[in-house]
């Protein structure tokens, strides 16, 4: 079992929440997608939080999910894109266990994104996403821990995950 949590970063579409589902149920790991528990506590979609209440309230309720998560036992953790942009986030991140970046190329991203399945992005296109990654991209790499290359499919995906997490955590 984790000592400590694992926090999976990178863009949307890259491939953190459906990799780290998967791996969770076939290690019989806990596992968190933070967009969803955020729109769950709130009762709303990531959209409706955004023209109701603005980006800032969204971002703390980022922030106030990983507070919450230094009470809970260790688990994989999916996070919103934006998560690790904020510097107190990534500070909890690290407090509170491992940070791993699924790095997937743009191109990649590009696609085969469901914009429609991310209202943040579906208003302003592809050409959000790409300015995204160009502001992100050195973040998530300057953050990480460790770095999952998930440019080879999704099987390979998943298996470096695994492989990541065995590695680091002794399993």
């Amino acid at each position: 079992m984790f000592d400590r949590h694992l926090f999976l970063t990178g863009m949307p579409g890259s491939g953190k929440s459906s990799l780290g589902r998967r791996v969770a149920a076939e290690m019989n790991l806990p596992f968190i997608d933070t967009d969803r528990e955020i729109t769950t506590i709130l009762g709303c979609g990531v959209g409706e939080i955004y023209e109701r209440y603005g980006e800032s309230a969204f971002r703390n309720a980022e922030t106030n999910l990983l507070i919450a998560l230094a009470r809970q036992s260790p688990m994989l953790v999916s996070t919103g894109g934006g998560m690790v942009i904020q510097p107190r986030n990534q500070e909890l991140m690290r407090n509170l266990g491992v940070i791993l970046f699924v790095d997937r190329p743009l191109e990649d991203i590009l696609g085969d994104i469901k914009l429609d399945r991310r209202p943040m992005l579906a208003a302003k296109g592809l050409d959000e996403v790409r300015r995204l990654y160009e502001e992100r991209i050195g973040t998530y790499r300057a953050t990480a821990d460790l770095v999952l290359d998930n440019s080879h499919g999704y099987q390979a995906g998943l298996d470096e995950m695994k492989r990541l997490i065995r590695r680091q955590y002794g399993l």
